[in-house]
């Protein structure tokens, strides 16, 4: 049995401060960087943004069809490839805010996998493109070198976390998360309906 940490979005622009903080995101740098010598391998995820991107609110140009007040920061609209939250412009390209969090201990990482770097669609899992089928090669990754158990802790739990995790468990992979290593966006309930989506694919909850 070989493990692996995927440690997912832990940047400067989900902490507080940052573009699109996630509520006390800082609090899990340090129980982060106390499990990874736990590990067989360590990854870390980076959202990664061309300034461009679709997913950003400000970017967005409403067409004929959409309905009044679309293009709001944290309103959902209909992408090609199905419905997507609107974004405050965050973790773009080159800038502070997409960094990693300066604490977080990068130097067991041995992947650095940077997602949501296609300008007309959202990547939340660190295996696919949020149309489900844009592989990011991370399972290849993990395949071949014949990591079986994942754990993912960071960030964002509701979001980038559980698409990963349940991807994870899709792909047939033993997948846990560590829910103190982990904190939440909560948009409109979406914490208690991506736990259930979890306990769904058969991701365990610790």
């Amino acid at each position: 049995m070989s493990q692996a940490l995927i440690v997912v979005d832990v940047q400067v622009d989900f902490c507080p401060g940052g573009a699109l903080a996630v509520p006390a995101g800082d609090e899990v740098v340090a129980p982060i960087n106390a499990m990874m010598g736990d590990y067989d391998t360590v990854i870390l995820t980076q959202d990664w943004h061309p300034a461009e991107h679709s997913s950003f609110a400000d970017n967005f140009r409403p067409g004929p069809g959409d309905p009044a007040g679309t293009g709001a920061p944290f309103s959902f609209v209909e992408m090609e490839y199905g419905p997507q939250v609107l974004w405050p412009r965050h973790c773009v390209q080159g800038t502070r805010g997409a960094n990693l969090h300066p604490d977080l201990d990068q130097s067991r990482a041995e992947l650095i996998l940077r997602k949501g770097f296609r300008p007309q669609i959202d990547s939340y899992s660190a295996f696919f493109e949020n149309d489900k089928m844009t592989p990011t090669g991370l399972h290849g990754y993990l395949a071949e070198r014949g990591i079986t158990h994942l754990t993912f802790v960071g960030l964002a739990h509701d979001f980038c976390v559980a698409y990963s995790a349940i991807d994870a468990a899709r792909l047939g992979y033993d997948t846990r998360i560590i829910e103190s290593a982990c904190r939440a966006i909560n948009l409109n309930g979406s914490l208690a309906d991506a736990r259930d989506r979890m306990w769904q694919a058969g991701v365990a909850l610790f």
